[in-house]
């Protein structure tokens, strides 16, 4: 299954932004800083577990709960 890296960095981001533009770009910054660079990622992106658990380790980290 493709595109389950996208849709967490896109939970992850609207979840902790709640829509303010500011906030989204910070969390998009967070993500490049630890790592996930957010624009390299679409919906036919192949899944990488270890990509996978370190965006969920992220997200945890910000306080944002992904399915």
């Amino acid at each position: 299954m493709a595109g389950k890296i996208h849709h967490m960095i896109e939970e992850i981001v609207n979840k902790r932004a709640k829509g303010n533009a500011t906030l989204m770009i910070t969390t998009k910054t967070k993500l490049m800083l630890k790592g996930i660079n957010p624009e390299a990622f679409d919906e036919s992106t192949p899944d990488d577990p270890a990509v996978i658990e370190k965006l969920a380790g992220i997200a945890h980290d910000l306080g944002v709960v992904v399915a």
